[in-house]
């Protein structure tokens, strides 16, 4: 019962801000960790930590989500490198990547660069599967409840580049679609249903995001700020649907997988091209 009211009071709050210009920014820091049990014994503990070191601005990052209540824009913070401490070459951001979600519409556009190549993958919207509980804790000013879902993951495993082959996985396994816990802390005092990253369909803004190996948390909040929010939706790119996307960059992690792992160590600087 718990649970029905505080549905139906954040579907309420919704509701009564959709009559509003209601727009915001938030901003939030991203940690992803590597599986290192994927290297077995093939690296010393020094080795791994150096690895590590070399990824981190590929593995933490931090974004911006730009909404309205039917629009909204997931784009990575670009910095620059300090010289002799960037990830590789295809891990790094191109500072046009940005994650584009239209509620009335219902569809999502990813914009996205990947071996000098941009895309634009688009996707029906679909409502996510959320399981709300009653569950709650505080994110700074905001009072967030907790909703999880399993969905199968589609991304690209960009990390098996460096790991080594497990032979004895069987071609059956490899076919079995990789699923993942999703848990979303979201905020019914921000009545928009967006989110970090392909996430959103919450009755409020996530503020915290855990999926896989990578949390999001949400630092900063601005409402209606003063100058208007014009969110643009991406335009440029060749369009693709996810599955012929990820065929595409499978082949091609596929091919630096085999010139790394030939070279003994997969940490060599190799671009490959279209």
């Amino acid at each position: 019962m718990k649970s029905i009211t505080i549905l139906f009071l954040a579907f309420f709050s919704v509701a009564t801000f959709a009559q509003k210009d209601f727009q915001g920014k938030a901003m939030y820091m991203s940690k992803t960790t590597m599986d290192m049990s994927r290297f077995g014994n093939e690296m010393t503990e020094v080795q791994k930590q150096q690895m590590m070191n070399r990824m981190k601005s590929f593995l933490e990052k931090t974004y911006t989500l730009t909404f309205t209540k039917t629009e909204s824009s997931f784009k990575e913070d670009v910095k620059l490198e300090t010289p002799g401490t960037n990830g590789p070459m295809w891990g790094r951001s191109n500072g046009q990547g940005s994650i584009y979600k239209s509620l009335k519409d219902k569809e999502m556009i990813e914009d996205v660069e990947q071996f000098s190549k941009r895309f634009l993958i688009v996707e029906k919207m679909e409502q996510p599967q959320w399981q709300l509980t009653s569950e709650t804790k505080q994110i700074g000013n905001y009072t967030v409840y907790k909703a999880t879902m399993t969905i199968e993951d589609k991304t690209i495993d960009f990390g098996s580049i460096f790991g080594r082959r497990n032979n004895n996985q069987t071609d059956d396994k490899k076919d079995e679609p990789k699923m993942i816990d999703v848990v979303a802390w979201y905020s019914p005092q921000i009545p928009v249903s967006a989110g970090p990253d392909r996430y959103w369909g919450l009755p409020g803004l996530i503020l915290e995001l855990n999926f896989g190996r990578t949390t999001m948390l949400c630092t900063e909040i601005v409402l209606n700020p003063e100058q208007k929010i014009e969110i643009q939706k991406p335009n440029k790119g060749d369009k693709v649907e996810r599955e012929e996307y990820n065929k595409i960059i499978k082949e091609k992690t596929d091919e630096l997988k085999e010139r790394f792992q030939g070279r003994g160590n997969g940490m060599g600087g190799g671009r490959g091209r279209f």
